[in-house]
């Protein structure tokens, strides 16, 4: 076997590892056959370096429709005056958003990762905190919520030139009109990050922060359900810095191919089957939460708002990285978490973050996630739990529930 047969079986066996398991990762999804043909599409063969109408290449007549339907569709989901649709991830939007607005040294303040932030939210290790001087606010320890008091203590003491709000473990609503207020009332930008709930957002089903942050940066490939990457919507005051940024600061020639696919994405966005899809991961979620609470685990906040919940697994003596494996042997994927005031190293975590985008694609419901639930007890919890009987049950749920084609 050549390396590309070898590299084509290895598509084939994560195709069927894929149909084979159950993802719980809250930031996976399944995109529909279109979005998937349009990342495997001929537009991958052009380079367009710039933006529409200002490219650095010929040939890019067509390209720039596409580009503009895109970032025209980006902006009328989200009720947007500014859209780039060129960032090629979540976190190269907020780098994006961060060359645009700040000067390497400039002080930030994002959440705290043990209290459910993400990396490019002033991580040390991340770029984020390594060219810029981050902060970050913590949740209530004993509510596990964002403090507001606390958050606008933080922002008074340190003035931060960017707030960044925003997670990718937190299951409650963001009240963004009040981190806008805050924010805004100690001279600081606020950076909106919806990487992970931009598919509610775009629905109405969680508060939207536009028009009050000052940058929105989020994915298409979690609850929006479409090609990987990402995008940024901003006031047009902001849109030239935010494009010169991207090109020529961070990135060079856009990948047409995924841009034509964020365009499908939230064209599909826009429709009302897209609203029951959203609800049904929200009832999901709650059912999953209710029945492992039942089994006797702890969720933080006590429930969850969104797509996503965090288990506290410590709570049993399981790390959160030994809960990821034992559920991905008998084939549940999920995604190990730390949890507020957290004790282990973030590759190990004291908890377990589960999420429903993906089992909702495949039209499970309420029923499915309570044999999910009493399956995830078992594996973690049951002390002499029959890891075969657990495997078929996973398999007949993903034979009843195959992955839409």
């Amino acid at each position: 076997m050549n390396h590309l047969q070898q590299l084509l079986s290895y598509v084939q066996q994560e195709t069927r590892r894929q149909q084979k398991t159950i993802s719980l990762i809250a930031s996976e999804n399944y995109a529909p056959v279109a979005i998937r043909k349009l990342v495997g599409s001929e537009l991958m063969n052009k380079y367009a370096e710039g933006t529409p109408g200002n490219r650095y290449y010929s040939g890019c007549t067509i390209i720039d429709e596409i580009e503009k339907a895109t970032y025209t569709a980006c902006c009328e989901l989200f009720g947007g005056e500014y859209a780039n649709v060129q960032p090629h991830s979540g976190s190269q939007a907020n780098q994006a958003v961060f060359l645009a607005a700040l000067k390497p040294g400039d002080k930030i303040l994002g959440m705290n990762l043990s209290s459910g932030g993400h990396l490019s939210h002033g991580y040390g290790k991340n770029f984020s905190g390594i060219f810029y001087h981050a902060t970050s606010y913590e949740l209530d320890p004993t509510t596990n919520l964002i403090d507001f008091s606390q958050l606008e203590d933080l922002i008074k003491k340190e003035r931060p030139k960017l707030v960044i709000a925003g997670a990718s473990a937190y299951s409650r609503q963001i009240d963004f009109k009040t981190f806008a207020e805050i924010a805004h009332r100690y001279g600081a930008l606020l950076l909106a990050d919806i990487a992970h709930i931009g598919g509610l957002v775009a629905t109405g089903l969680h508060p939207s922060p536009l028009p009050h942050a000052d940058f929105v940066t989020g994915t298409t490939h979690k609850t929006l359900r479409g090609p990987r990457g990402g995008f940024i919507l901003t006031s047009k005051e902001w849109g030239k810095k935010i494009d010169r940024a991207l090109m020529p600061g961070i990135q060079g020639g856009p990948h047409l191919n995924s841009i034509a696919a964020k365009g499908a994405c939230f064209a599909l966005a826009a429709e009302p089957s897209f609203i029951q899809y959203q609800q049904q991961i929200i009832r999901n979620a709650q059912t999953l939460v209710q029945e492992l609470q039942h089994y006797g685990f702890s969720c933080l906040t006590g429930g969850t708002d969104n797509h996503l919940l965090i288990l506290d697994t410590y709570q049993h003596k399981i790390t959160g990285k030994t809960a990821e494996e034992r559920l991905e042997e008998i084939g549940i994927t999920s995604s190990r978490s730390a949890i507020p005031g957290e004790r282990l190293s973030p590759s190990i975590g004291s908890g377990l973050r589960l999420g429903t985008p993906a089992v909702t694609t495949r039209d499970m419901k309420e029923g499915e996630m309570k044999k999910i639930a009493q399956i995830i007890f078992s594996a973690l919890l049951e002390q002499q739990a029959n890891k075969t009987q657990l495997q078929d049950k996973v398999k007949t749920l993903t034979q009843c529930f195959p992955i839409p084609e």
